[in-house]
């Protein structure tokens, strides 16, 4: 790949605004991304533990992994017979296997948060030889929310892999194609029902960006201040869990891997600004909603958006912008059709966000953006975790964050952007078109459409967009007719945000500024609107 096209779509190192990292390459003008690797896509959280599961039960002794995550529930099974994720952690690390994991301290369960799941993970694998810490080194009211496992071969760095995604080693994410939901749930708005149908990605990853993701997890875990704030309440729950307050140092690093494929890959970050700062992101790191910025200042044809949120009129912006500059620009976005938690007082902040950024995008251009939510065979909605987002089939990210101003400024996240070097063929696509990237949405398409994905590929983009209004009006129309004659292929509906009252709005406005939906940028940022 040409360092023009990567510098087109990739952010450089001084576009990242963090020279407190060590995950660029000093001295190399282009060394924010790394050429080289070979990614794959997982769709579905049953498709994603399947992959993990074989990778781990192929280490053997003096092998290492490294992950992170927001929740893990320790039963969790990785295959619909088992085993669980605690029991396989547990065996590798009594094996000899060097678990090193960084899991959020998490807020109360009694404000349906994971510290009492977190912990029983932490604790299961310590016991068994592994080193897992609680880490609660974040903003006040953020979290550590990256989702991230590395897997180092003793002696065979081809063999190493990485995985980055959305997908929590929790309850209620091992669902697949036929979004019947995971048995094993976690506290959901009750339309979903008691087994929630469930859509989800992550990103299979070889090559030397894997070195790029362990560096992450280094900074992170080499941070030297206390993992968790010292009162005497957190002192108890940390002693009872046997968890220390700074981690023992890592090990001497394995080489970055070699070469695996022909995929560019930028590694994408969001940590807060805070006090103490993190050694690493002295004044914080907003990566990854820079990175989304530059990939819209490039769009011309086609945004596809899978998101949890679309909160906030300001994450809103780069879109609206993008639509306003190129009149043949369309946008399709997916979102889940109740939020997770929609109750009396949770509902209007959460809904409050929501309504602002759809305003302001059907606002800009009503007849080019489209937004829906998906349903399964039965009728249930299905909750879309997805973070996912294609630009004109060129470059495209998967990872732990959402379009909101949590993610993109607050809670500590990780993503990868990804950039083929391989061109399609001109004589059936776009100029500059990237196969893996029109491949990944090839193939989410043709889940929520119902269609082939042979057929899929013959159509242009904007001919796709409108493939998706009349595959949503025809199930509509089915509905609408009383649910008569075979049913419509398609999971798409459109989507419509409940709308809140003048009452509701008026508190649960500063509720979402303040909690839901805080700004971790430092107040310059703010007032001049940057990132």
């Amino acid at each position: 790949m040409t360092d023009h096209t990567a510098g087109k779509w990739f952010l450089r190192p001084d576009e990242r605004g963090n020279p407190g990292t060590d995950i660029d390459r000093v001295g190399d003008v282009d060394g924010s991304w790394v050429d080289g690797n070979l990614v794959r896509p997982l769709i579905h959280g049953a498709t994603y533990f399947r992959r993990l599961y074989e990778e781990l039960c192929a280490l053997h002794a003096g092998d290492r992994v490294y992950f992170t995550d927001w929740r893990g529930d320790a039963d969790e099974k990785l295959l619909p017979e088992g085993p669980t994720i605690g029991t396989v952690l547990a065996d590798l690390a009594r094996s000899g296997i060097e678990i090193r994991a960084l899991l959020w301290r998490s807020h109360s369960d009694h404000l349906q948060f994971n510290a009492r799941e977190n912990r029983r993970l932490g604790t299961k694998l310590n016991e068994a030889g592994a080193e897992v810490l609680l880490d609660q080194r974040v903003r006040r009211l953020a979290s550590h929310h990256q989702k991230l496992f590395v897997i180092r071969r003793k002696g065979w760095p081809e063999l190493d892999v990485a995985f980055v995604g959305g997908i929590d080693l929790s309850h209620q994410r091992r669902d697949d194609g036929e979004h019947l939901g995971d048995p094993q749930q976690a506290p959901m708005d009750r339309r979903y029902g008691d087994q929630t149908p469930w859509h989800d990605a992550a990103l299979e990853i070889r090559g030397p960006v894997v070195g790029d993701l362990l560096r992450t997890f280094v900074e992170r875990w080499d941070d030297g201040h206390p993992l968790d704030r010292r009162t005497p309440y957190r002192m108890v729950v940390q002693r009872m869990a046997r968890m220390p307050r700074h981690p023992k140092s890592l090990p001497e690093s394995f080489p970055d891997p070699p070469p695996a494929g022909p995929h560019a890959v930028q590694v994408l970050r969001t940590y807060a600004h805070k006090r103490p700062g993190y050694p690493f992101a002295p004044l914080g790191e907003r990566s990854i909603a820079r990175a989304y910025l530059k990939a819209f200042g490039n769009a011309r044809k086609l945004i596809y958006l899978e998101d949890q949120y679309l909160w906030s009129e300001l994450i809103a912006e780069g879109i609206h912008d993008a639509l306003e500059r190129w009149p043949g620009l369309h946008v399709i976005i997916v979102v889940p059709r109740y939020p997770d938690a929609d109750g009396p007082l949770s509902g209007p902040p959460a809904r409050f966000g929501q309504l602002r950024a759809v305003r302001m995008l059907r606002g800009t251009a009503p007849e080019r953006v489209a937004i829906y939510n998906l349903e399964n065979r039965a009728g249930a909605p299905i909750y879309v975790h997805a973070k996912i987002c294609v630009v004109d089939d060129v470059w495209f990210t998967c990872g732990s964050d959402n379009f909101n101003r949590r993610s993109w400024t607050c809670d500590s996240e990780l993503t990868c952007a990804v950039l083929d070097g391989t061109l399609e063929d001109r004589d059936l696509v776009a100029e500059g078109t990237r196969r893996l990237a029109r491949e990944l949405r090839l193939e989410v398409w043709s889940e929520h459409l119902g269609m082939p994905r042979d057929r899929l590929a013959k159509l242009d983009l904007e001919t796709g967009f409108g493939l998706w209004q009349q595959t949503a009006a025809d199930l509509d129309a089915w509905y609408a007719a009383g649910r008569t004659g075979e049913r419509p292929p398609g999971q798409i509906r459109p989507h419509h945000t409940q709308p809140i009252s003048r009452f509701q709005a008026f508190w649960a406005e500063p509720l979402y500024r303040l909690v839901y939906d805080p700004d971790g940028r430092p107040r310059r940022m703010r007032r001049r609107g940057e990132f």
